[in-house]
């Protein structure tokens, strides 16, 4: 890696990590105050998670001489981690081709646009997600100047979550709380956020559980395979990762994609803290997590990004309340911050 590049990489990584840990009191169902914790994501360079496996990917790519000034940075994504490659690449001097299925939200196509991508969308009748992988392996077979991240089986993916989401956690919680954790749960879109927390979580503690996520009208995890559909941009796409490795977590947690939407805008209205689909999601599923272990564990998750990517979606519509939900059960209390 020149120096150039390894000047841009040590300004990319001061915008990139060390996110604030919330700790978010809560009741449920009238119960006495708990208090469950998530790491803020949307403090990311380009707004999400993503960022941060972009970045290692890219930087591994460069230090192994795999990824260079010439390549056109390739890869296919339901949303945030296409963002992160077109913000990171435009720094770093690339041209960023995107694949991604067309009914993704309209601020996401946005975004990546803005930052100088070009966009391939396919339709569900050209194949959707899986289409789009096709795509991709047929462009490279004619064009060497690709570069493919493929962050679905790439293990740099999952390590900087072990390297470096993991440690600050462990950091944050120690540092203002005096606490450790004893479960992590994450939806699941490449896997590479469970993967990483889990293993490192585990290797703190070996008594920690790690709970992949996934939609209840989806549950493409716990079959196998594609099966129904779901409103929570960013997981269960249409096969199980290559890098997720349920052997090695603990039980799948569902959730329904309308409770999510409703829990996400109970925590925006309430606490001031615009939060995407997903994030509602984990907050559900580690609700769940802290019902099944105990009130008093200490269970952590992510808030993967903000609500700016959804703003055309049902996000901002009335969703109706159905017979099973949580979030009509939980109030809001407060919630305190802590930074590296």
């Amino acid at each position: 890696m020149d120096k150039a590049i390894k000047n841009k990489f040590d300004e990319l990584e001061k915008l990139i990590g060390s996110t604030p840990l919330a700790e978010i009191t809560y009741r449920h169902k009238k119960s006495e105050p708990r208090t469950l914790y998530f790491k803020l994501e949307y403090f990311n360079l380009s707004g999400s998670i993503k960022d941060r496996m972009a970045l290692n990917i890219l930087k591994c790519a460069y230090e192994n001489g795999s990824l260079s000034q010439d390549h056109v940075i390739t890869e296919v994504t339901s949303g945030n981690t296409g963002i992160s490659f077109c913000a990171i690449g435009a720094y770093l001097g690339h041209k960023v081709l995107i694949y991604m299925p067309d009914w993704m939200s309209e601020e996401r196509k946005g975004m990546m646009r803005s930052f100088g991508a070009e966009l391939r969308l396919l339709s569900k009748a050209q194949g959707g997600f899986k289409g789009c992988l096709e795509a991709v392996e047929e462009l490279k077979k004619t064009d060497r100047q690709i570069f493919t991240p493929y962050q679905f089986e790439n293990e740099n993916n999952s390590l900087c979550h072990y390297e470096n989401t993991g440690p600050e956690i462990s950091l944050q919680l120690k540092k203002a709380f005096n606490k450790g954790a004893e479960a992590v749960i994450a939806g699941v879109g490449t896997g590479g956020t469970i993967m990483g927390l889990g293993r490192y979580l585990k290797a703190v503690n070996p008594k920690a559980k790690a709970y992949p996520l996934e939609p209840a009208s989806s549950p493409t995890l716990s079959t196998g395979h594609k099966v129904g559909s779901h409103r929570i941009q960013g997981i269960s796409d249409e096969f199980i990762p290559p890098i997720l490795k349920l052997a090695e977590l603990d039980e799948i947690i569902d959730v329904d994609d309308g409770d999510s939407i409703i829990m996400a805008q109970k925590i925006t209205r309430t606490l001031g803290i615009g939060l995407g689909i997903s994030s509602g999601a984990n907050f559900l599923g580690a609700v769940k997590v802290q019902n099944m272990l105990g009130a008093d564990k200490t269970v952590v998750s992510v808030f993967a990004d903000d609500n700016k990517k959804y703003l055309s979606t049902d996000l901002l519509k009335e969703e109706p309340v159905k017979d099973g939900f949580l979030s009509p059960d939980i109030e809001l209390l407060e919630y305190r911050a802590v930074t590296i």
